[in-house]
């Protein structure tokens, strides 16, 4: 056997996401790139901010001597401290350079917070929708992913969490802004969760981690405040993305955060340190590592993406779309009229219009579609929803 059997399955399962997103190219090669809409990925249009091509440039005309070198695994102690400053200023918690590992994004600083905590068949919950890889990196290291519902404005349901939590359960992960639907979860909410997390530990006499994953955390709208589930919980480890607030998903560095007040703190720590470099990322990328403590506080135009949402959003509810307006991130969670969104996505790709079926993220009769794109593109896709709106009679 030259394959494992689970990677193998894996494949054959496959994420919609990059499916979709391969098949986008046949279709650009086919009929040309100005014809095909794609709205199936969340790879930023936008540039990085201003700010980043100054300090690059700065960097390059003045290299440090071993800028290019190994450092600590958990990160260059500078930039480290910078996070740490400003996470301390938007949280009013005091965290410390101690408290930081720096990550191959939020994809490898999850993978590293998963490895430290979980033993086989230790469980994960995720609220549906999820991102999918969510799966994949529970499966990674033997864990088990229970599958917690959310209502019809994708909030986490409080009944379904406290039923789901058991004594094998290791981890919660929370993902505020949300991907798929956008939905930015409350303060309010946020408390009632921690309660429920609290008297869960208490019963079972060991720590149930909150994995807040922030990625989309500086994208939200409408002067929305983004409200940090480490106010709400001790036990809580934020993993964080620049790949959307600084437009640089290539570049893959984001940071892991640990509450300064987490039981276990030093050897949690010490155990991603560990597995930072044991799971073969060694560190996080040196370069953008240098650039990262001038770049704090700073990120791309978020009134642009607010743009783009209201008109992506305005022109589908128009077409007769059951739509939730996003809070955040940069999708939308459209429901569809058919029962089977799958064959909903292959009815618009007929029409050149790329979408990802919600069933992909565990939200059946539901498509997402990507509004981080060019203005062409958006309005391009419009002829095509609205075709497929007028054939099951929306609108």
């Amino acid at each position: 056997m030259y394959m494992s059997e689970e990677i193998r399955q894996g494949m054959a399962e496959g994420s919609w996401i990059r499916r979709m997103f391969e098949e986008g190219a046949i279709l650009q090669e086919r009929y040309g790139a100005d014809r095909v809409f794609d709205l199936s990925i969340g790879n930023p249009v936008m540039e990085p901010p201003p700010e980043f091509h100054r300090e690059l440039k700065k960097l390059a005309d003045n290299p440090m001597p071993g800028m290019h070198r190994y450092m600590p695994n958990a990160g260059y102690p500078e930039t480290r401290e910078a996070v740490a400053r400003q996470l301390s200023v938007e949280t009013g918690i005091s965290f410390g350079a101690g408290d930081i590992v720096m990550s191959c994004g939020a994809a490898g600083g999850c993978n590293v917070v998963l490895r430290t905590i979980l033993n086989p068949g230790e469980e994960v919950i995720v609220f549906a929708p999820y991102f999918v890889e969510y799966l994949n990196y529970i499966q990674n290291f033997g864990g088990v992913t229970r599958i917690v519902p959310t209502d019809e404005h994708f909030q986490p349901r409080l009944d379904s969490l406290e039923a789901a939590i058991g004594e094998r359960t290791r981890a919660i992960i929370i993902n505020s802004p949300n991907n798929p639907s956008g939905a930015v979860y409350g303060s309010d909410l946020l408390r009632d969760i921690g309660k429920i997390v609290g008297r869960k530990e208490a019963l079972f006499g060991a720590p149930v981690y909150i994995i807040s994953d922030e990625a989309y955390r500086k994208l939200v709208y409408d002067g929305l405040e983004f409200p940090f589930p480490f106010l709400c919980h001790r036990n809580t480890i934020g993993v964080t993305s620049h790949s959307k607030d600084l437009a640089l998903p290539g570049e893959r560095i984001g940071y892991i955060a640990v509450h300064p007040e987490c039981e276990h703190r030093d050897d949690l720590l010490a155990g991603m340190v560990f597995c930072t470099r044991t799971l073969g990322f060694v560190n996080a990328p040196a370069l953008v590592q240098h650039l990262l403590p001038h770049l704090q506080g700073t990120t791309v135009s978020v009134g642009e993406y607010q743009r783009k949402r209201d008109f992506l959003y305005g022109n589908l509810v128009g077409m007769g779309y059951q739509v939730n307006r996003p809070q955040g991130a940069f999708y939308l969670f459209p429901r569809v009229p058919v029962e089977d969104d799958v064959a909903f996505v292959r009815e618009l790709q007929e029409l050149l219009v790329l979408a990802v079926p919600g069933s992909g993220f565990g939200g059946p009769g539901h498509i997402r579609v990507s509004y981080c794109v060019d203005d062409r593109t958006l309005e391009g896709s419009l002829e095509g929803f609205r075709t497929v709106a007028r054939r099951h009679g929306l609108g």
